[in-house]
């Protein structure tokens, strides 16, 4: 058993979820909504479609989950995952015209919007590119200053949250505990052996360390210091409903209380 934290500390955990459309079923969102404390809400581009945004806003709501927009780029077919050469006006607009979506879903079930988090390419397009994260940023900040932005923990997600804050809005930093890392700090690459985490108990222990150590043991063996403020838990994972439980039962067992971030005050 891992001891407690010595200094209260809290985390929340999300799930990238609603990525269901039309006739095909993606996630086990009822399932794994039970474990989590935040959904980040497909909005029709990379999956999802509107029945399933609705629905995924309404379990939110029934779990008490912080719901969010999951803004990808136009990519059904890719599930958003091939990066697209967009002009930052373009990805501005685009994001936008996603977050307003899902919005409107929100509305209508009296759910409040909490977060934006980029889906997949997109989210990897942002690290290290300041003017499509500013983008990002602008279009959060033009739709709602009291969202989050959600970004890649590590040396960029300072960056991203430096880059918000000039837009007005607050960012949340992000780690993954079932995703191999690089010892820059950045996520293996999919098309790589292991880059995704199977075992329950080892993406469990990597999310304690995420939260009471603040490090990351890379693919070589080395530490990489990474503080988060949410871990992202992937419900396309097979094992998604598995990681979700063991991962927060372990966070608790450590005395890390799990819960989403309340959205900052507006002056």
């Amino acid at each position: 058993m891992n001891a407690a934290p010595s200094a209260k500390v809290s985390i929340d955990l999300n799930c990238d979820m609603g990525e269901s459309f039309g006739a095909y079923t993606l996630g086990m969102d009822g399932e794994i909504i039970a474990h989590i404390s935040s959904a980040n809400i497909a909005c029709g581009f990379h999956a999802g479609d509107p029945l399933v945004m609705s629905r995924t806003v309404l379990l939110a709501r029934q779990h008490g989950v912080a719901a969010g927009a999951h803004p990808g780029y136009p990519d059904l077919q890719g599930f958003g995952r091939r990066t697209m050469d967009c002009t930052a006006a373009e990805l501005e607009a685009s994001v936008r015209y996603q977050v307003g979506a899902l919005y409107a879903f929100c509305q209508e079930h009296g759910v409040p919007l909490c977060h934006v988090k980029p889906h997949g390419a997109l989210y990897n397009s942002l690290v290290g590119n300041d003017t499509l994260t500013r983008a990002v940023a602008r279009a959060i900040a033009s739709f709602d200053r009291g969202l989050f932005m959600v970004a890649l923990a590590g040396g960029y997600g300072e960056r991203a949250r430096a880059i918000g804050r000039e837009e007005g809005i607050e960012t949340l930093l992000e780690a993954f505990p079932d995703r191999a890392y690089t010892p820059q700090g950045t996520l293996q690459s999919r098309r790589l052996p292991g880059a995704v985490i199977h075992d329950a108990t080892e993406a469990a222990r990597r999310a304690v360390r995420m939260a009471v150590e603040g490090v990351v043991e890379a693919v070589d063996g080395s530490l990489v210091e990474l503080r988060a403020d949410t871990l992202c838990v992937h419900g396309d994972n097979p094992n998604g409903v598995a990681l979700a439980a063991e991962i927060r039962r372990r966070l608790e067992e450590a005395g890390v209380t799990v819960t989403a971030r309340k959205r900052p005050e507006i002056g």
